[in-house]
């Protein structure tokens, strides 16, 4: 394949994957961009398999041979656990396919150090860089996966100086790409002696960085992985010579980066201090203060139908318990059942909801609520002082006024959804346990709000069977 009709290719990918990052930011033309994205790959592939085995005789097809064979496996292996995975399960399916970009990045990285070529010194910083951010990408997305997973605890691992160790890390990092570049090529044993200690520096970093944060922050922490991946990416782009990738990968590090800051503004902290850890605890701990807020008061299933049926303006709020419980599918069906009898149904969905950027969004479309009653915080916390009953759906933190009238508070200054404004709210919960952020909710004791107790997906089936 010549280098003309490559580099064509290239281009027509890269277009694809600018449109479908174009496509994915918003609901009603997710599936179209989606689409581009597996086109654009396509094309990609099939043009770098032909570029890199064509003209080279009876090795160039072993070569496309053994290559097609390892597509075949990913595929298999990628096509099984697609159709197993759950949607409660797709945060952790994300950090681990993280950590397979990091990984390939750190192998592509060694094995350009093994090649006999003259390249320039830029080189070395490249190698360095690629497998550097490889090797965080791929622990720190193996200790997200263990977290959200439940394997490990999501409590922060606290080190006494944690901040020095990652400060530390990080220089250890500069010092070894000096003396990496600095060393003869013909010491091979020194030069991977360097790479082998600065791929056990960034292994132990990328670990310990993401033990550091909380639960609470989980969101952040795929955001800031998919960053990752997409500069691991760009790295092993440099380091093959690879235009497209290093395109893919900035495209995909650049937007990461951009939706880790969305996330941090929507829970009004700094990345800074993402990184720092130390917020959030394990999920289902019991409060972390003594203060007595009251006495909370409990509804049944046939009360909430009573509500729901004088409503005249209904609005749902969803949180992780909401996918915990599968309970999108009978969400959607009250929701077609209210607004059958004329009830104004619309969704608040707050930026950090879930266990990843834009998990209830995902949820509520699998179940085919339309778009368009589905609104971000910003759009509907104004309109909530008209609204007639709230129900949140397995949200805690991001509903908790503590936010906004407790400056004494952990999330004081976290924008969150005003539900407490509304007429009477109903939550659906398990318990009364709090949330990631370890902080009671004032709400659940407030003379507007009733609890709902129980799995999330039964109670509304239950309500819908009252209706």
């Amino acid at each position: 394949m010549s280098t003309t009709l490559v580099q064509g290719a290239y281009i027509v990918a890269g277009l694809l994957f600018i449109l479908a990052l174009a496509g994915l930011s918003r609901h009603e033309s997710a599936r179209r961009g989606n689409r581009f994205g597996i086109v654009g790959m396509a094309v990609a592939l099939v043009a770098t398999i032909l570029a890199a085995t064509a003209g080279t005789g009876g090795s160039g097809w072993l070569g496309l041979l053994l290559i097609v064979v390892a597509m075949a496996v990913g595929a298999a292996v990628g096509l099984d656990r697609a159709r197993k995975v759950e949607m409660t399960g797709m945060p952790e399916l994300i950090a681990m396919l993280h950590s397979f970009v990091g990984l390939a990045a750190v192998l592509v990285g060694w094995n350009s150090s093994y090649e006999v070529v003259a390249y320039p010194t830029i080189h070395d910083v490249e190698v360095f860089v690629g497998v550097f951010i490889g090797a965080v990408t791929f622990t720190g997305s193996v200790v997200a996966f263990l977290k959200l997973s439940a394997r490990i605890s999501s409590r922060p691992l606290m080190l006494p100086g944690r901040n020095l160790i990652n400060l530390g890390a990080l220089g250890g990092f500069v010092v070894l790409t000096l003396a990496y570049v600095l060393v003869r090529e013909d010491s091979v044993f020194v030069r991977h002696l360097l790479l082998g200690l600065v791929t056990l520096l960034a292994l132990g970093l990328g670990w310990h960085l993401v033990a550091s944060i909380g639960g609470g922050d989980m969101p952040v922490v795929v955001s800031m992985l998919n960053s990752y991946s997409g500069w691991a990416a760009a790295a092993a782009g440099f380091l093959l010579s690879n235009d497209l990738l290093i395109i893919t990968g900035a495209l995909v590090g650049s937007s990461g980066a951009y939706l880790s800051y969305i996330m941090c503004r929507a829970m009004n902290r700094s990345f800074i201090s993402v990184i720092a850890g130390g917020f959030g605890v394990e999920a289902g701990t019991a409060a972390s203060d003594d203060t007595d807020y009251g006495e909370h008061r409990e509804v049944t299933a046939e009360g909430a139908a009573a509500l729901l049926t004088s409503a005249r303006s209904v609005v749902i709020t969803p949180g992780y318990g909401m996918a915990t419980a599968q309970a999108q599918h009978a969400v959607a069906e009250l929701t077609k059942r209210l607004r059958a009898d004329g009830v104004d149904v619309r969704f608040g969905i707050h930026p950090v909801a879930g266990r990843l950027p834009g998990h209830m969004n995902v949820l509520l479309a699998e179940a085919k609520v339309p778009y368009d009653i589905v609104l971000e915080m910003d759009e509907i916390n104004d309109d909530l002082a008209d609204t007639d009953v709230v129900l949140v759906i397995g949200a805690n933190d991001t509903v908790n006024p503590a936010a906004a009238e407790d400056p004494t508070s952990p999330i004081a200054g976290m924008p969150v959804l005003r539900v407490w404004e509304a007429r009477d709210v109903i939550v659906f919960k398990r318990s009364m346990a709090t949330g990631y952020a370890g902080v009671q909710n004032p709400l659940f004791f407030r003379d507007n709000t009733q609890m709902l107790f129980g799995d999330a997906k039964a109670r509304v089936e239950d309500i819908i069977q009252a209706l």
